[in-house]
């Protein structure tokens, strides 16, 4: 019989689990740590603006989107071919200089990033196309857009700014949305991301993901002595920061999806694995218990209340439930075989995990409650790292067969029907979905001199338009947050 001989970087999941050996990398591999703290910025006080109007109270119910459903619904978005054919949205100047030209820039580039807008080039917008607050409408639409943005920033004293939009549609010659904000200067940056989301609402029918923030694990020092920290970024990359310094290794951070904290294991002091819990805007850190040989991968349930983990004991590994206290912990399976990577569905009611159960890692899915377990992979392959869309219609997973070189990221139906391929590599793993399920993240890692280099990098769940997202040092294990606003 022939043995597969795993890369050097893949045998570190050996070390961490005994008894993997026949299992796979990507049932998480590091060793953790906990440190220090850092705060999130406070949102905004937005105001709305009423069509030719100043700042209220209210504002009167736009018009549907152009070809759009209405907004804030749940009806599904036709992001097929959005390479070829993207919304023309023209973002005018909030200035020519200084913080108004930065936030229009960040406006443009949220939008662009989502695949579904294309930036019209300022360099070929008319002088003077706004008049008196309304746009000149043929103007706008000799360029072909559909959208337009326009805004100014004023000093309001005090350290503040007022930040103030209109979104038009050029089609219909109406003003859709017109909102102003009030904030600390440095927030400069959050406004412009709070603004691209009310334009994407607006013209797709679905909640943005701009403002949002992603935590990873920073990647530095050498392949023998390597230094993993908890980070935490904007979903761009922007506003980067450390949570821990490192003394002891950080992996496999999990965002609460119901408020600013982070879950993630550590081996601190040499102890056996823990699960920790950061809270983001005190930058306390608590302890929420240690429960076997070893814990991977915690996973919030859809409240943000308790978590999921895959424990190791007697050989196998099983799926458990705990509160964020530590308590009432219950099997979900047994330690018959491997199972690890649970994840819910957004409603809470069923969880899909990865297992060897069948002698081949595949993914399951079962209640909340670990009745009616079923298998929903069947590819001549390995399946690992199953994480549930924020919408409940795709579950995104990392694949690694004969029949491809390297590994995928791909999306299934949550039956196992539709499989796809996303992006394909040298190592590609640890998928997370953006807010409303359009956009996943993971990392790529690729074989250096002195060892690997690992990058974060985004792409549609189209599979069009993948972009890599700086950090100031390797990253790895992304897992993105809720919405701010």
């Amino acid at each position: 019989m022939t043995q597969s001989i795993l890369p050097p970087h893949l045998l570190r999941a050996h070390r961490l689990l005994p008894g993997l050996a026949r299992f796979s990398p990507t049932t998480r591999r590091r060793l953790l740590g906990v440190g220090g703290a850092t705060l999130i910025g406070a949102p905004a006080f937005a105001q709305s603006l009423l069509a030719g109007g100043d700042a209220g109270a209210s504002t009167a119910t736009p018009p549907p989107a152009p070809g759009g459903a209405a907004s804030g619904s749940n009806a599904p978005i036709n992001v097929s071919g959005a390479q070829n054919a993207p919304i023309p949205i023209a973002v005018a100047p909030f200035d020519t200089q200084g913080v108004g030209a930065q936030i229009t820039g960040v406006i443009s580039d949220d939008l662009d990033h989502s695949g579904l807008f294309r930036s019209i080039d300022p360099s070929s917008f008319v002088p003077n196309s706004i008049n008196n607050g309304t746009p000149v409408w043929q103007n706008w639409s000799i360029l072909g857009a559909q959208g337009l943005v326009t805004g100014d920033v004023s000093d309001a004293g005090g350290g503040q700014l007022r930040v103030e939009f209109r979104l038009w549609s050029v089609q219909q010659q109406t003003q859709l949305q017109g909102t102003a904000f009030t904030t600390s200067a440095d927030n400069w940056r959050r406004i412009s991301h709070i603004i691209a989301d009310a334009v994407y609402q607006q013209m797709i029918g679905d909640k943005g993901y701009f403002d949002t923030r992603v935590a990873y694990i920073a990647e530095s020092g050498t392949q023998t002595s390597p230094i993993r920290r908890l980070a935490i970024m904007d979903y761009d990359g922007y506003n980067n920061q450390f949570l821990t310094d490192g003394t002891n290794m950080a992996v496999t951070p999990e965002y609460n999806p119901s408020r600013q904290q982070l879950a993630f294991v550590s081996f601190e002091d040499g102890n056996s694995p823990r699960v920790y819990l950061f809270d983001l805007q005190t930058g306390a850190t608590r302890l929420v218990g240690s429960f076997g040989e070893m814990t991977i991968g915690p996973r919030f349930s859809p409240d943000g209340n308790s978590l999921l983990m895959s424990v190791s004991r007697q050989g196998g590994a099983a799926i458990v439930k705990v509160n964020l206290d530590g308590g009432d912990m219950q099997a979900l399976t047994d330690y018959s075989s491997i199972n690890v990577t649970p994840c819910y569905s957004p409603d809470g009611s069923q969880i899909v995990f990865n297992s060897d159960r069948d002698g081949s890692q595949q993914l399951f899915v079962m209640g909340a409650d670990g009745s009616g377990v079923k298998r929903i992979s069947y590819g001549n392959g390995h399946y690992a790292e199953p994480c549930w869309s924020p919408r409940g219609d795709l579950i995104t997973y990392t694949f690694w067969g004969s029949d491809v070189g390297g590994f995928t990221i791909g999306v299934m139906d949550p039956d196992g029907t539709g499989e796809r391929i996303l992006s394909q590599g040298w190592l590609v793993e640890g998928a997370t979905f953006c807010p409303n399920g359009r956009v996943v993240m993971f990392y790529r890692q690729s074989p250096a001199v002195d060892g690997t280099q690992s990058r974060l990098v985004t792409i549609g769940i189209d599979g069009f338009n993948e972009r890599q997202v700086q950090t100031p040092t390797y990253a790895s294990d992304p897992s993105w947050g809720p919405l701010l606003t």
